[in-house]
């Protein structure tokens, strides 16, 4: 078989395996074929930039950030200013709470293409994270945002397309169906339980966390953020059964919740 033939086939074999959330073997195959370009040479940059871009979902999705930041990198070093790889290492950065590197990838991406979504969703939760971690003074703490040319300002497509679209809109997604709308005064008051315990995970007190993590839920059952912190603590306790537990609430009500895949992979390694 011609090595273009069979890097095809690897990468078509790479996508349906992460279509069926088979992600480390979808990993595998995207590794194999970007093995072969580098042996037949000649390859396009465009080509070794999917093929990296579309690894570094998989570890996204397996919640090894780390490895998605490095061939995201990679991907972007190949096709500079490419939408899904600046879309998936903010992502990873936000995982590894690594806010200010997260805002500048989201930033990246909306001066490439002001329509997507997911950057508008990211730079928000961004703001307002910098803003509690360094208060009114947290963008002069930015790295350099990098100026994008007018050449890169459209919507990046691979003539070779890809497994996963950058997300422009929430329109068409499936909106949780809930039996209970908490009153505004039921969730100021979740609110502030939660708030409450991140001050005690900061201090190194995960199991009192864990007791306001707790109570807020019970206020407000459909508040991610909560099952992932609680999980947070869960794992420094070495309880890594909750932790799963918590992670795979926390995704029943997000299915693209990172911090929520990260939590629960790590989980899953400890209990190997």
């Amino acid at each position: 078989m011609a090595p273009a033939s069979r890097i095809s086939d690897l990468r078509q074999a790479g996508n349906e395996q992460f279509r069926n959330g088979q992600y480390g073997q979808a990993a595998a195959l995207y590794g194999r074929a970007l093995e072969l370009l580098e042996k037949t040479g000649g390859a396009s940059a465009e080509e070794k930039s999917v093929l990296h871009s579309n690894r570094a979902a998989c570890y996204l999705k397996d919640g090894n950030c780390s490895l998605c930041i490095k061939d995201c990198s990679v991907a972007l070093d190949l096709v500079p200013f490419a939408i899904k790889p600046l879309l998936r290492r903010a992502t990873a950065y936000e995982a590894l709470e690594r806010y200010q590197l997260a805002y500048v990838d989201y930033k990246t991406v909306l001066q490439v293409d002001c329509t997507v979504q997911a950057a508008h969703d990211g730079v928000n939760r961004m703001t307002k994270a910098l803003l509690e971690k360094d208060g009114l003074q947290w963008r002069q703490k930015l790295p350099p945002i990098p100026s994008v040319p007018v050449s890169a300002q459209k919507t990046w497509e691979s003539p070779l397309g890809s497994h996963e679209a950058p997300a422009r809109s929430k329109s068409n997604d499936p909106v949780p169906v809930t039996k209970q709308v908490p009153t505004v005064a039921t969730t100021e008051q979740a609110n502030k339980l939660k708030l409450e315990g991140n001050e005690l995970v900061k201090k190194g007190n995960y199991k009192k966390a864990i007791e306001k993590y707790t109570e807020s839920l019970k206020l407000h059952k459909l508040e991610c953020t909560t099952y992932t912190n609680r999980a947070l603590c869960y794992l420094n306790l070495k309880q890594y059964k909750q932790a799963i537990q918590d992670c795979s609430e926390a995704l029943k009500l997000d299915a693209k919740n990172v911090k929520a895949f990260y939590r629960r992979a790590q989980a899953y390694k400890e209990l190997k």
